[in-house]
């Protein structure tokens, strides 16, 4: 698969995770009025396991091998707990429309990262992007200010965290599928459930009919927004991919304003354009990159023309042995044909 079609596909992966993120982000906040944060968590957690769990088995993987407890997975694992469990801290304790934007700055976070750690090279124009999407996030949180809330810190760890776990998806074995990796992702949230609720020390509560459904639905979501995103990052160039996430906040704006009638202030609206008007910059500069890198890799490489194929074909004096640099030189006056180059984006 071409550069270009790869990283087209990455996009649409990443896109509908977002949109199943924002749906199961929703379900969540809605369960998170009859049950404690710590009980969501475990049921969350393991219901998603047990749903990788069973797609690993029906492909007869094995759940466990020693690429599972590797460097980039253990490391993965602690991003994954920190992430899930301080977003989801995040989303019910403050309005979903603003940890959904604070959310945002984390391609800019993997962006970075992906220089230091796989040597994606990220310019001075990136780097300027990257710090505009920055601004956006302090405009957002107001820091300083009286509309600064410090459960503002909380969305901005969880951020974090995401962006430590999608880059260390990327170094994972590729020996382990996406059904492996959504299965220990789950797991880990059921781990940060435990930790939340032996915190809390809050007993758990019998939950209805009806937050089992949401329950179960948030499950569902979270399955596929995950499956769909590791295969986003798999597939494209990280530079490429991540800065579509931006697609959750429209998603995550929309479900905060109609189903919880959430307000949005100027501040919020004026550092979103900030965010977005950075990733999309990044994004742009990737896809030019890339298809650049195609332009070179598809140079065709001129044909001789029917009188000097035919001159080529003649009978050479035997000596002195002649150079195909020297035979061009007889044919067409030092028409050099241009080298073959391999180009890597």
């Amino acid at each position: 698969m071409s550069d270009r079609k790869s990283n087209l596909m990455g996009c649409l992966w990443m896109i509908a995770s977002m949109g199943a993120f924002a749906i199961e982000d929703t379900l969540i906040k809605l369960a998170s009025s009859s049950l404690p944060i710590g009980q969501i968590l475990i049921f969350f957690g393991l219901g998603g396991a047990l749903v990788f769990a069973g797609m690993a088995l029906a492909r007869k993987e094995r759940l466990f091998s020693r690429d599972v407890v590797s460097r980039p997975m253990r490391i993965r694992a602690v991003f994954e707990v920190t992430g899930r469990l301080f977003y989801i801290l995040a989303i019910t304790l403050m309005p979903l429309s603003a940890a959904t934007v604070i959310l945002q700055a984390t391609p800019l976070v993997v962006v970075a990262g992906a220089e230091r750690f796989f040597g994606e090279k990220a310019g001075w124009r990136r780097w300027a992007a990257i710090l505009v999407g920055l601004a956006g996030v302090i405009m957002i949180i107001q820091p300083g200010s009286e509309g600064f809330s410090i459960l503002s810190i909380l969305a901005i760890i969880g951020m974090i965290g995401f962006a430590g776990r999608d880059l260390a998806s990327r170094a994972a074995p590729s020996s382990l599928s996406v059904s492996i990796l959504g299965f220990y992702g789950f797991l880990s949230v059921a781990v940060a459930g435990v930790l939340v609720s032996a915190w809390q020390s809050v007993p758990f509560i019998r939950p209805d009919a009806t937050t089992v459904f949401v329950l179960t639905c948030a499950v569902g979501a979270g399955v596929a927004a995950y499956w769909c995103l590791m295969k986003a990052m798999r597939t494209g160039e990280i530079s490429a991919v991540t800065p579509f996430r931006y697609s959750r906040m429209l998603f995550g704006v929309v479900l905060g304003v109609v189903i919880f009638g959430e307000q949005l202030s100027q501040s919020m609206l004026i550092g979103s354009a900030l965010i977005v008007a950075s990733g999309l910059s990044i994004a742009w500069r990737g896809n030019n990159t890339v298809g650049a890198g195609a332009n070179k890799r598809k140079t065709p490489v001129p044909a001789l023309s029917a009188s000097r194929r035919a001159i080529s074909l003649m009978q050479l004096p035997p000596t002195p042995p002649q150079t195909s640099d020297a035979l061009g030189d007889r044919i067409d006056g030092g028409c050099e044909l241009p080298p073959c180059h391999v180009h890597r984006q």
